[in-house]
């Protein structure tokens, strides 16, 4: 029988032994915080692409408003007797409808709009109808505004309506609130040209026709999509890049995104293609443009509601490199000595944000309501542009703006790129002189597979980089996963797994945001995507989640955290984990984020040296047991972060990190 116990004890404490060696002991520096994480480290880049702006954020509801599209009432229906005119009150946007007598009193004149992918309603909600409109000949003239569904079996399309009087000979802005009496995903809006009481028809004219909900973000007129704009503020973004991206270039320089046609009075900001309208025929949008309604004074406005660090990207000179062979250089790029107007306007976005009123572009920003300046600190030239061996192409422009803006405007910091890649001869060819032209900061952009980020180099990416040269934005990058390229879990947790290497290398990396931020359900280009939405709903994917706790728990320095002496980024001897660590020296919170990605839940210990005893500790967690599990509108909260507390013995943090888990630890210390 002793003998039996005695095997039995061995037994046990050989399970105990092997159970101890499983443990993945991981010990934390509390009391020697290093780099600083810097406050944009994690932010949030916005391209108008999949209807992000137009259809999207920007609340406005009428496509076209202004009949300004090259087809000029496209989104438009007419009936009765409706002219097109070109002599309107917005010398930019000059295009107007005239509507006039249909020739017989049971004959009726209007226009319909279909909206984007439909003109959507909700029960019992506010709406604010406008137009700009006059009665050429004088006199007075009544619009019947109307929400229709035309697709109705009931006894009436419309739904809701009211009227608006319109008088005299002046273009006058005419509004209007509309309550829906029914919730309504594809509905439209019908405008019928009515008679005063007790007179005939009167001609009318109608120019930048809108509706927006009552209730958008803040409150305001010209206001974003309230759910929209609130998904991006509960990320707590540190830094806000705009407007993008590929826009920025254009397909042609006709077609670059320029900040000065997106200021000033809504109503005469001039329309723009969105180079995105035809990239891919696969997905075909021949109605895409964009309206500039969200405009450079807006973007800056959300930077302050978000309490973000602003980081405008202007033209180089170059049109899309992709799209234009550069033996055609002289056709579609702006040659190096005609680069001045460029220029130029890269310094008057300088004064237009930051410029005192009695400037020509401080005075613009404060027509349109802000006075006190936006406070811009970084700006970037160029997107994903790239040199040639034997063509210094993106450089040797770059090298001109920074000449002139480094000596007027020193105190902004400025941001080149290292093209469209990660890797590779462009990359290769781009970073060392990138270093050489002194920017402060480069932008690099990798959408990848699952490989490319299990993959060592990668994994250890920034553990390597030159301490001394220009610090990294990693303004674009997404995990792209197996198949279709859609926003499956196991793509956000590698998203996780490699944003500890980012956070580690905080003296290395002082910002990264994931792309692109928006696609629209029914207008969708490019995915995966961030947040989703269609005309009354969104949802927020796996990776937004990711992005949001590495937000939320930023933290202010890294602390060093080693398991058996190395950093933990998933290397073979480390069972699936990644780990990284960070204090906030204001609150005393340690930040312990651990992901793991093998299919086997991990025992780990953790050490806070330096720290004595915990006063409260929690986890918040993202998982699932299904790697291509996802969000959607129907299931919008299929997958979030869940919250728990956790014990901790003295500083000493024993815990399971399940399988396919990203857990962020919050540990409080005991004040000293």
């Amino acid at each position: 029988m002793k003998k039996k116990l005695f095997l039995s004890a061995l037994a046990l404490a050989a399970t105990l032994c092997d159970a101890n060696a499983l443990t993945n002991e991981m010990t934390v520096q509390a009391n020697k915080p290093g780099a600083q994480v810097q406050s944009t480290m994690y932010g949030i880049f916005f391209e108008d692409i999949n209807y992000a702006a137009d259809g999207g954020l920007y609340a406005e509801m009428v496509k076209n408003r202004s009949f300004e599209f090259p087809q000029n009432l496209m989104g438009w229906r007419t009936f009765g007797n409706v002219q097109l005119k070109d002599d309107g009150p917005f010398d930019k946007n000059p295009h107007y409808v005239r509507l006039s007598y249909a020739g017989h009193a049971h004959k009726h004149t209007g226009i319909e709009n279909e909206g984007f992918f439909g003109v959507a309603t909700k029960k019992d909600a506010a709406y604010r109808f406008s137009v700009w409109a006059r009665c050429p000949e004088g006199g007075k003239s009544v619009l019947q505004v109307q929400f229709v569904d035309n697709a109705t079996m009931g006894e009436n399309q419309c739904y809701s309506e009211g009227f608006v009087e319109v008088e005299g000979k002046e273009w006058k802005k005419y509004t209007l609130e509309i309550v829906a009496k029914k919730t309504m995903p594809k509905a439209s809006l019908r405008i019928f040209l009515r008679a005063p009481k007790g007179k005939g028809i009167n001609t009318t004219d109608l120019e930048h026709v809108s509706l927006f909900p009552k209730d958008t973000w803040k409150g305001r007129e010209n206001g974003m999509r309230k759910d929209l704009a609130q998904a991006l503020a509960d990320l707590k973004p540190g830094v806000f890049r705009f407007p993008g991206g590929c826009i920025v270039e254009g397909t042609d320089l006709e077609t670059r995104y320029q900040w000065k046609n997106t200021v000033g009075p809504v109503e005469n900001r001039p329309l723009n293609e969105n180079r995105w309208e035809y990239t891919f025929a696969h997905r075909f949008y021949p109605d895409y443009f964009q309206s500039y309604g969200l405009g450079f004074f807006e973007y800056f406005q959300l930077c302050e509601d978000f309490g973000c660090e602003p980081l405008p990207v202007l033209s180089c000179g170059l049109s899309c490199q992709y799209q234009n062979d550069i033996r055609d250089e002289k056709k579609v790029h702006v040659a190096l000595e005609d680069l001045d107007s460029y220029i130029q306007d890269a310094v008057d976005l300088i004064e237009f944000a930051n410029g005192s009123v009695e400037t020509k572009w401080g005075k613009v920003r404060a027509d349109m309501g802000h006075p006190e300046p936006f406070n811009l600190k970084f700006l970037g030239i160029g997107n994903e542009q790239w040199d040639y061996k034997d063509n210094p192409a993106f450089t040797a422009r770059l090298k001109k703006f920074l000449d002139v803006l480094k000596k007027k405007h020193p105190e902004i910091k400025y941001i080149g790129t290292t093209g469209p890649d990660s890797e590779g001869d462009k990359f290769e060819l781009l970073q060392p002189r990138m270093k050489e032209l002194k920017v402060d900061l480069y932008d690099e952009h990798f959408y990848r597979n699952e490989a490319w980020f299990l993959d060592s180099k990668n994994r250890h990416r920034y553990d390597n980089y030159d301490r001394k040269g220009p610090k990294v934005f990693a303004g674009e990058y997404a995990c792209h996963g197996r198949g279709k390229k859609w926003n499956h879990f196991n793509a956000a947790l590698l998203e996780a797994a490699f944003m500890t290497g980012i956070e580690r290398n905080a003296d290395v990396v002082s910002m990264a945001t994931y792309a692109p931020l928006f696609a629209h359900v029914e207008g969708w280009q490019w995915r995966p995507d961030m947040i989703w939405f269609d005309n009354l709903r969104s949802f927020k994917s796996c990776s937004y989640y990711v992005q949001q706790l590495y937000g939320l728990y930023k933290g202010t320095n890294v602390l060093p955290l080693r398991m058996n002496g190395k950093v933990v980024a998933g290397d073979e001897d480390q069972n699936g984990l990644f780990a990284s660590s960070v204090v906030d020296k204001a609150t005393g919170d340690i930040y312990i984020k651990v992901v793991n990605i093998s299919k086997e839940s991990q025992p780990v210990k953790v050490t806070l040296k330096g720290v004595k005893k915990v006063a409260s500790a929690k986890v918040v967690t993202l998982s699932s047991t299904d790697p291509v599990a996802e969000n959607t509108l129907d299931n919008p909260n299929k997958i979030m972060p869940k919250e728990q507390p956790v014990q901790m013995s003295a500083n000493i943090l024993e815990t399971n990190v399940p399988a396919s888990t990203f857990a962020v630890y919050v540990v409080t210390p005991v004040k000293k």
